[in-house]
């Protein structure tokens, strides 16, 4: 499932929200060569491919990426959509067509509230696993809201998904998150972290219960490179595999 973002979102959807209004000088000029409009693309590799505290990949790393379209609709609110994919594994045993890739597809409105400093994003992602017996009932959608503000010394992001059908058919699902992204001076570092609860309606069939988790990390931009190291845990007791806390590190590229 995709990090969030809302992809996952902390640090690029911040990014993405504060700087909405600021975007429209770029997709002002793009219109001017005949398309409405600016694309982009994304590709990164991790260690390991963690959703919502949970390992997606079964302690392996992945390769994951994605193509993005954004159009000014009035200033300063903007449309998006977007693609995005990864290898999963998530460990369903022999004689089972289990999910080896996940491709989400998003999108939604964004924009500023002037020059508050405050940001908004509404949208929707769908979730979809490509191969898995439909049996599994992994594919599952989300409603999304968020709000945002820079503060200038740091930005937070306050932010909730809904599904009413989760994946796996276990029901309904909620999950609040809090994000915050804090620059550090003069080391072109920046410090981000997150803290969320995932709720779900059927935990016996998503196996688990409602459950806390967070991450906080370190972010580097280097040569036109992302580097990301990050601490991820939950409160879920007995910790396994698929929960135990973990340390991640990824490198992506935008294009």
């Amino acid at each position: 499932m995709m990090r969030s973002v809302l992809k996952g979102l902390t640090g690029a959807f911040v990014a993405a929200t504060v700087m909405a209004g600021a975007s429209g000088i770029a997709l002002a000029q793009d219109k001017k060569d005949g398309f409405p409009g600016a694309f982009s693309a994304n590709v990164s590799l991790t260690n390991e491919y963690y959703f919502r505290g949970l390992s997606q990949t079964d302690d392996a790393p992945a390769i994951q990426g994605g193509f993005d379209y954004e159009v000014n609709l009035a200033k300063p609110v903007a449309l998006y959509l977007g693609v995005w994919g990864s290898n999963v594994d998530f460990n369903e045993g022999a004689g089972v067509d289990g999910a080896t890739i996940e491709i989400d597809y998003y999108g939604g409105l964004r924009g500023t509230v002037g020059d508050s400093g405050f940001g908004w994003d509404i949208g929707f992602i769908y979730y979809s696993y490509p191969g898995a017996d439909s049996s599994l009932n992994y594919d599952f959608v989300e409603a999304q809201a968020a709000l945002s503000y820079d503060f200038g010394v740091a930005a937070v992001t306050a932010s909730i998904n809904y599904s009413p059908e989760n994946f796996g058919d276990s029901g309904k699902a909620l999950y609040p998150k809090l994000a915050l992204e804090v620059p550090i001076a003069k080391t072109g570092l920046t410090l981000s972290g997150h803290v969320a609860k995932q709720y779900i309606d059927e935990e016996a069939v998503f196996g688990s219960p409602d459950y806390v988790e967070w991450n906080i990390g370190l972010g580097y931009s280097i040569a036109g490179f992302d580097l990301s190291l990050a601490y991820s845990d939950t409160d879920i007791t007995p910790s396994g595999d698929g929960n135990a806390e973990a340390v991640l590190f990824s490198v992506s590229r935008s294009f």
